[in-house]
């Protein structure tokens, strides 16, 4: 009885703590080129994904950017102000997996995976790859206020 109520504890004690990390991602973030900024939040599944909600040059010609370089025409009408750039991530083993990052500069989607480095929560490093990790761009964006 006493070593459930001890593990009961423990438990108890534990999950708080692993959600408090895993939240420390949420925020708005400068891209690394100061060009845009992105808001990671959390959806109801309890994924992390992201939305550009802050652009240097917001407008092409007069008007709103778009997604014009997305392969699907059928996107390439969309505003990149509001677009889910980040998608899909799962907090595992201090780093936020199993996500996609979109690229609309270039209108390609990468695998991706995000993590910080010794307890700096205001340097994200993000970084998108296609088939294996090692190989692909890091880039480290800076928690904005």
């Amino acid at each position: 009885m006493k070593k459930l109520f001890l593990l009961s504890l423990a438990i108890m004690l534990i999950v708080p703590a692993m959600a408090q990390h895993q939240d420390k991602v949420l925020g708005t973030w400068l891209t690394q080129y100061g060009d845009s900024k992105v808001t990671i939040k959390k959806d109801a599944k309890g994924k992390f994904y992201g939305e550009i909600t802050w652009l240097k040059e917001p407008n092409k010609d007069g008007k709103p950017k778009v997604d014009d370089k997305n392969p699907e025409p059928k996107l390439q009408s969309r505003p990149i102000m509001g677009l889910r750039m980040l998608d899909g991530f799962v907090y595992k083993d201090n780093q936020w997996v199993d996500g996609t990052i979109y690229n609309p500069k270039e209108g390609k989607t990468y695998k991706c995976y995000m993590w910080f480095d010794d307890g700096n929560y205001n340097l994200l490093h993000v970084k998108g790859y296609i088939g294996f990790s090692f190989i692909g761009k890091e880039v480290e964006w800076t928690r904005s206020n």
